[in-house]
Formats: C-alpha cells, structure tokens, sequence
C-alpha cells in the first residue's frame, strides 16, 4: 500500500509536522529524505532496507560514494543530497559556537566537535580556536595519521594560534575504534602543546577525544 493511503497519523512526514522529529523512527527519517520508494516498496520499506544493509543509520550516512551507490534507491544525487544535509547540521552547530563562550557552552562543544571528527576514519587532530571571551574564532584540522607526541608538531599549533591571534584554544583528536579512553601518548602531547603554547601566552582550555558516545575531557580528569 502506498504511504498515501496510510493513516495520516502513520505517515511519516505528517508525523514529523505534528508531534516533531524526534517521535519518528531511524526509518521513517529516512524515508523523509528518500521522498520516494521503488516498484513494489514503499519509501519506509525502502529505509528499513537499507538500514538493515548498512547495519545502522551512523554507518548508511558515513558511507563513502562507491559503497552507497550499491544500494537499491541510491546514486550520486542522493548522495550529494545527503552531503549537504551532514554538512548543513555542522554548520549549524558552529553557528552556535560561536554566538557564545565555548566554556559557558559545553555540550555545544562535545556536539560540534562529535559531527567534526567522528566519522573520520583516521586519526585527525584539531584546534578550536578562541579569543579572550573563549568565543570561537576558527576551527582547524592541523594533522592527519597516528596521532602522538612525535607526529603533533607544536610549532605549527603555534603557528595557527598566531594567525588566527587566539587567546586560548581547545585540543582535539578522535579515536576510529570508538574507545575514547586517553592514552599515556595523548597525555604527553597534552602536556607539550601547553608548555609550546604557554610562551606566547595562549591557555590550553581542554582536550577533547572523540569516539563513540560523548566526548571525553581531559579537563574533567583533571588532567590539564
């Protein structure tokens, strides 16, 4: 049966306008943005499907293009679509980064930095760049690869501290296994780019890694 001739109640973009996007299933956000379906199966039947392939909505929107592309109602365009849509939401929560004090906003930080790095699947470190009112003034990924105390350059942090004439700044890098758990070698690199930026005079805030679940901070350890 076409999703035209379901309840209204049941239908998932009525539902949406009705009750609010955070009632609607995986699937049925999905078939949002999938519009249609295909001969035989509905958009919902199609989003079940796919989430079922894929084994999770986090790994159907991380996906690269040849791997999406192989599914039944999907190709480029969609693809593009759903680019847009990913990067949309980041830049949504930069904008409100930025209207306020990373520290008077940390939640907004832990979500910012999780839809940057997350689904990256190497190790990336970054800055979040602040000015005196620890208001975001740029965000950068400064290093690609294993991500340690001899691969993390402070001269070039530094560097891009200048620039960007930051007062203060907050460390990140992810971990692709998911486990966020510090290692002894993020410590000492911790404890490297504070002593590197402390001579000119720019506070190392926190240091934030990025697995699966919220952000761990360093500063919350007590490690900072």
């Amino acid at each position: 049966m076409s999703i035209r001739n379901w309840p209204a109640a049941e239908r998932p973009r009525e539902k949406l306008l009705e009750q609010g996007a955070a009632v609607l299933t995986d699937a049925e956000l999905l078939a949002i943005f999938l519009r249609t379906g295909v001969a035989g199966c509905s958009a919902v039947d199609l989003a079940r499907r796919l989430l079922n392939d894929f084994g999770s909505l986090r790994t159907l929107l991380e996906a690269d293009l040849e791997h999406f592309s192989r599914h039944l109602g999907l190709g480029p365009a969609k693809f593009a679509q759903l680019q847009a849509v990913l990067e949309m939401g980041k830049r949504h929560l930069a904008e409100g980064l930025r209207r306020d004090s990373a520290l008077e906003s940390p939640q907004a930080v832990r979500d910012y930095l999780k839809a940057q790095l997350r689904h990256e699947p190497h190790e990336v470190f970054a800055c979040l760049f602040l000015d005196s009112k620890h208001r975001v003034l740029a965000f950068e990924v400064l290093f690609r690869g294993t991500i340690d105390s001899a691969s993390v350059y402070p001269r070039q942090v530094v560097k891009r501290a200048l620039n960007h004439n930051a007062a203060a700044l907050i460390l990140t890098h992810n971990h692709p296994s998911g486990v966020s758990e510090p290692s002894q070698s993020d410590r000492v690199l911790t404890h490297r780019l504070k002593e590197a930026l402390g001579l000119i005079d720019v506070r190392v805030l926190d240091h934030f890694i990025v697995g699966d679940g919220e952000p761990l901070s360093m500063a919350e350890l007590g490690w900072m």
